[in-house]
Parts: C-alpha cells; sequence; structure tokens
C-alpha cells in the first residue's frame, strides 16, 4: 500500500475490503492474484504465518476485530493474563467456562488451511508458524514437525506447579460435573490451558525454529494477522532481509502493509486456494 493513500473508514478497516497492491501500487485484485500464484508456482521454501484471520471462517472469532471476543467483552482479555489468572479465582472459573463453551471444539479447518496442507504436498511449504492456538492447522493433515505453535495449543492442560499436562477434554469433563475451577490431580496446583497467556514468555525452542524457518524461506505467506504481536512480527522482516519475498493476506490493513511485495485483501478462504492452485493459463 502506498504511504499516500487515504485513511480508512472505520467500516474498511474493520470489514473485509477486496484490494490489492503490488510493490506499493494499488492493482486490480484479480492482477496481484495471478501474479503472486506465479510468485507461489516458483518458490522452493514457503513459510505461511498465519493469524486468528484465518480460522473466522472456521466459526471462530478473533479477538479484537468487528466481531472478536475482546471486542465484544472487553473484560474476557482478564482470563487471557498470567497474573489475573493465577490471582483470581473468578477469573479462573469465568476461563473455565469460556474453555467449556469455546466455538473451537466444533470447529473444522476451512479451505485457507487446506490451501497450505495442498502447499506442503506439492512440496513448496517449508513450515506453517503459527499464532493460533485452535489446533486446526494440526487437524488439517499438515506434518506435525511443520507447525509451530507460537502461543502454544488450547487442547492440553498444564498443572503451573508440578507441569503434568493432559488433553484438555479431561480437565473439562471435571467442570461438566461440577468443578468449577479444578485443581491438579497429582499437587492440588492451579490447572491452565497449554496456550501462552500475556505476561508468560514464549517457548525458546519454537522462537528459534521460526526464526530458523524464516531465514531459510524465499516466500512468507502472513495470513489473518495484522502482524502487530512482538515477536512473531518481526520474522517478515528477518525473511525479508535473507532475501524473501512478503506477501500479507488478510481482510484489512497490517501494520506491515507497507513493507510487502503484494498486499491481498479479501477473503482468505478465497484467495489462499487460489495462490495455490498456480497462475491461470496464459
Amino acid at each position: 500500500m502506498a504511504a499516500g493513500d487515504p485513511p480508512l473508514s472505520t467500516e474498511e478497516r474493520e470489514g473485509i475490503e477486496h484490494r490489492a497492491w503490488l510493490h506499493g501500487a494499488e492493482v486490480e485484485p484479480a492482477l496481484a492474484i495471478a501474479e503472486v500464484a506465479e510468485w507461489v508456482a516458483e518458490a522452493r521454501a514457503v513459510v505461511a504465518l498465519t493469524g486468528a484471520g484465518i480460522s473466522t471462517d472456521s466459526g471462530i472469532p478473533d479477538f479484537r476485530g468487528k466481531n472478536g471476543l475482546w471486542t465484544r467483552d472487553p473484560g474476557a482479555e482478564k482470563v487471557s493474563t498470567i497474573s489475573h489468572y493465577l490471582g483470581s479465582p473468578e477469573v479462573r472459573r469465568r476461563a473455565w467456562q469460556i474453555r467449556l463453551g469455546s466455538p473451537a471444539w466444533a470447529a473444522a479447518p476451512n479451505p485457507g488451511h487446506l490451501a497450505l496442507v495442498a502447499l506442503e504436498r506439492q512440496g513448496r511449504l517449508d513450515a506453517v508458524i503459527t499464532q493460533n492456538t485452535d489446533g486446526l492447522h494440526r487437524i488439517a493433515g499438515h506434518d506435525p514437525a511443520r507447525v509451530i505453535e507460537m502461543h502454544g495449543s488450547m487442547r492440553g492442560v498444564m498443572c503451573v506447579d508440578c507441569d503434568e499436562r493432559a488433553d484438555m477434554q479431561r480437565a473439562l469433563d471435571r467442570v461438566r460435573a461440577g468443578e468449577d475451577d479444578p485443581p491438579c490431580r497429582t499437587c492440588g496446583g492451579i490447572l491452565k490451558s497449554t496456550t501462552v497467556l500475556f505476561g508468560e514468555g514464549l517457548d525458546p525452542d519454537d522462537v528459534d525454529a521460526a526464526q530458523a524457518a524464516a531465514e531459510r524461506c524465499d516466500l512468507v505467506l502472513a495470513v489473518g494477522t495484522t502482524l502487530g504481536v512482538y515477536p512473531v512480527a518481526y520474522l517478515p522482516r528477518v525473511a525479508q532481509r535473507a532475501g524473501a519475498r512478503l506477501v500479507i493476506v488478510n481482510g484489512g490493513p497490517t501494520e506491515q502493509d507497507e513493507a510487502a511485495e503484494a498486499v491481498l485483501r479479501g477473503s482468505i478462504s478465497e484467495i489462499l486456494p487460489a495462490l495455490v492452485a498456480g497462475p491461470p493459463p496464459a
């Protein structure tokens, strides 16, 4: 996107747009998709960097979007902050109810997820680096070794004291049976999901793996993320410094649009399959 473009309205910023830019110049979306499809077809090592936007078509709301969880209920952000979670039984009780009612349990991978699996099967996808905790990339059929879940997974539960871990459904069964804040059965400690809450550090092994993937790739597809949460948001810059192209696919603006070689705004579930299918016949 060119720096001199007029500011976007609130509706444009929060809604799904259908616009595209190549090297900073706005072009017809179909032209940009065809050009980027050629880049994808030529790529040897693609890194997909995904955020909440890729899962909204699976029925999982994002956090800060127009219909996001924290937009509709700002107080819900407390359950994702480790200091509040550990310090307040009330916050934990609310967190367990949110986990119990999460739409992610019934969600299935959508065409955006499946397009990335197809890219892996073509031999072009090196890694999926995701900020999502819903587990849909793994469910879609990726080689688990290629999926780096930077913020952990909601599908596991752990004790913050003894680090015992189990499937989240075991803890949720206890909540369904009447325990509003189930403790660890081994040591009595506080249980939480195996996600990274605000105030917690990322797994150093995941950080190292993501950095290495960014350094060796030749194309980054940043999908469904505003590229504003660090340190993950540094990864496109790392890749570009190593010579990779950056393509952003999102429903609205991101914080790195002006740095990207291509920006494609629209439905992720429509754009990603078109990019992976290859360029149209000449």
